[in-house]
């Protein structure tokens, strides 16, 4: 007999069993003023939560699906695109808009670094003729660590004039996102993050502004048409056949929210951050994005010298059936990555931190008992 294995990892992320049992019972038809009540009470709660008065689409996808969908709704071959890059998923944005042919600049930061607002200034005040149509930006890059200052980068963009695509698929829900009033076009996120559902939903806002681009927008679409989905969605359904099960869970999850507040929600996640930070800093472990730019939801640690991430890894799992995740590309075993978004609380990252200074010590790397265990407890009790 073993312990269930326990995600503390970027996503997919634990899911209450109150959203486990939504998802479990039997489908219910699509085209039922049930499934109809369920999609509506889902939206309006996720203009709650977005603080947005716009009715966000929710489509049967991974979140690059939603992103895909963003760009085939707003930019057209031979566009400008500047893609604002501090990790594996900004890039993503870059290709994505490659694929419908646009002309992408590439905007990049160093590994662990947010984007630099005084270059993203200058390469916009450049641009007097207005050329730019489109700036992405991932707001909470999981593969470094990093959060980037999304209220200032958008308005530098709405001074501009481009429109401002947002991936905040490790962002929304986990801090305060408030979509109309930083005057966000487009932001796309997805169910499995700090939603606590399982992966599968792609969820996506868009402005007045995007929705006149999207309509005059050439760009071939037949499922990601979102053309479709607004006009399904003013009869409370969805053009094609959704997953109602998640849309259940959806509407589940939303609720709990909606219970806790989101003032509570988003402390939480901060505390969380902080006290994992303190406990592996106890551990004499290096951080590899500073305090200041730090994610609320997943944090990058370096491995001690002389241990190799896939012995930490591999560690948890066997030991403790925690896992935790490898760095991605150009950082693949240099990083390990915790994961705390969601369904995560003080219990899980105390456990974490315990397991892992039990492994750490295994390896042979000097640590004094309970010391970050000791630490992390500490933070909680400031907050």
């Amino acid at each position: 007999m073993q312990a269930r294995e326990f995600l503390m990892i970027p996503g997919p992320t634990p899911v209450p069993d109150r959203v486990l049992e939504a998802v479990a019972r039997h489908p219910i038809g699509h085209r039922t003023p049930e499934f109809s009540k369920l999609l509506r009470g889902a939206v309006d709660d996720l203009k709650w939560l977005g603080e947005s008065k716009k009715d966000p689409f929710v489509i049967t996808s991974s979140g690059t699906g939603a992103m895909e969908a963003a760009i085939a709704n707003t930019v057209n071959s031979g566009d400008e695109v500047l893609s604002l890059i501090v990790g594996v998923f900004g890039e993503r944005w870059a290709k994505i808009c490659e694929a419908y042919g646009a002309k992408v600049e590439r905007v990049i930061s160093a590994a662990g670094q947010p984007v630099d607002l005084v270059l993203l200034a200058d390469k916009l005040k450049k641009d007097k003729d207005r050329r730019i149509k489109v700036v992405t930006v991932t707001h909470n890059e999981t593969s470094t660590g990093v959060i980037n200052d999304l209220k200032a980068i958008a308005k530098l963009v709405r001074d501009h004039g481009a429109l401002i695509i947002v991936d905040a698929v490790t962002s929304f829900g986990a801090v305060r996102l408030p979509i109309d009033e930083w005057q966000i076009d487009v932001l796309v996120t997805g169910s499995q993050k700090a939603l606590m559902l399982p992966p599968g939903l792609g969820i996506i806002y868009f402005s007045d502004r995007a929705t006149k681009v999207s309509e005059s927008c050439k760009s071939p679409r037949f499922y990601f048409d979102l053309r479709k989905y607004k006009k399904s969605l003013e009869q409370d359904t969805t053009p094609a056949t959704p997953n109602v099960s998640l849309v259940a869970g959806l509407r589940e999850s939303l609720l709990m929210m909606r219970e806790d507040g989101t003032e509570k929600i988003f402390a939480r996640h901060l505390r969380l951050k902080e006290a994992l930070r303190s406990g592996v800093k106890a551990l004499g472990l290096r951080l590899f994005v500073d305090d200041e730019h730090a994610s609320p939801s997943i944090t990058a640690i370096l491995p001690p010298d002389g241990i190799s991430v896939s012995d930490i890894r591999k560690g948890l799992k066997e030991e403790f059936r925690i896992l935790v995740a490898d760095g991605q590309e150009d950082l693949k075993g240099k990083i390990f990555r915790i994961g705390h978004m969601g369904y995560v609380f003080e219990r899980d990252i105390l456990m974490t931190l315990a397991a892992l200074e039990s492994v750490l010590r295994k390896l042979g790397h000097e640590v004094t008992p309970g010391k970050a265990v000791e630490a992390a407890s500490s933070a909680f009790a400031v907050r």
